[in-house]
């Protein structure tokens, strides 16, 4: 649903987006991530037709975003970083004007416009002029807009940015079930407990390229090294633990608890139980580690910095 390959933008001397691949299939959410002015909204801009890239290509829903631009344009719902919304108007005819340019038949656009409104709790503000919104209320506004014409493709910049936060859980909500095995969503976001919560892979781009590329986990495991798990005893351990295999290491060690990296761990772990349970271990708890997105995007740009 959005392809790119060696897709590259330069500004006179300076290039933006250096030869980047992407291949997004239907149902599946990328989050792009990356550092300001590492080059995510030239990226989707490129994709949405809106800048022509300097090299490379990119298909949006099959259409090429050179020779096929308006069809492109036609395919894809956007959020930009600015919104570009009429003040003067009220929610009603902001968003009917938006469905004339799409070509939506008026009636079916008012039931749209219903839904969408209602679903992000912006009814009983329909009629109140958009300058008088709040910049959560403009940020939802203008994901209705995107929503608007049903897009195969969605391409979402910072979509709850300046959001409280039970607005940015029903507009994060909202995006899961729009994933569907006809839509597939792109969004940009700082905020890396929203993308591990929506992101099927992630995408890290920094200096115009991405250094990383794969799913959550996979980047956790890549960047971070095998899982970790913590074993607590309902007793004291025994003065030893036993002999280990070399897919598991004994990181530290408490009076009543063990610390361990494990490689392998659907297989490992089960055999770690038994191991210790047959030494003499009262085994209360094994629960995983958690670490986090942020770790492993530190990580990731780290080591492309040390590699530069």
């Amino acid at each position: 649903m959005i392809f790119a390959e060696k897709l590259t933008k330069k500004f006179e001397d300076f290039t933006a987006v250096n030869e980047i691949n992407l291949n997004i299939s239907s149902g599946e959410a990328l989050v792009l991530l990356g550092p300001n002015g590492a080059g995510k909204t030239t990226t989707v801009r490129m994709l949405n037709s809106i800048l022509a890239p300097t090299s490379g290509r990119a298909r949006i829903a099959g259409y090429d975003v050179v020779t096929e631009a308006a069809k492109v344009r036609a395919s894809v719902g956007v959020l930009t970083e600015h919104h570009g919304l009429y003040n003067r108007m009220n929610a009603v005819e902001y968003l009917l004007f938006f469905a004339d340019l799409y070509a939506i038949p008026r009636q079916k656009s008012k039931a749209r416009i219903e839904e969408l409104l209602g679903l992000f709790t912006l009814s009983q503000f329909k009629k109140q002029r958009l300058g008088e919104y709040s910049k959560g209320m403009r940020q939802k506004l203008a994901l209705v807009r995107a929503l608007l014409p049903e897009p195969p493709v969605l391409l979402l910049d910072e979509p709850t940015s300046a959001m409280d936060p039970e607005s940015a859980k029903m507009v994060r909500d909202a995006i899961k079930t729009l994933k569907s095995a006809d839509r597939t969503i792109m969004l940009c976001t700082h905020n890396l407990t929203e993308a591990e919560l929506l992101a099927d892979k992630i995408a890290i781009i920094w200096h115009g390229k991405i250094i990383q590329y794969d799913t959550v986990q996979a980047l956790k495991r890549n960047l971070l090294g095998p899982e970790e798990y913590i074993l607590t005893s309902s007793s004291i351990l025994p003065s030893e633990v036993p002999v280990l295999p070399e897919c598991i290491q004994l990181m530290r060690r408490g009076e009543s608890s063990l610390h361990f990296r494990i490689e392998n761990p659907e297989i490992n772990n089960p055999a770690l139980i038994r191991l210790l349970v047959n030494a003499g271990v009262d085994v209360l708890s094994f629960h995983k580690v958690h670490r986090s997105l942020e770790n492993a995007y530190l990580a990731a740009i780290h080591q492309a910095t040390d590699t530069q």
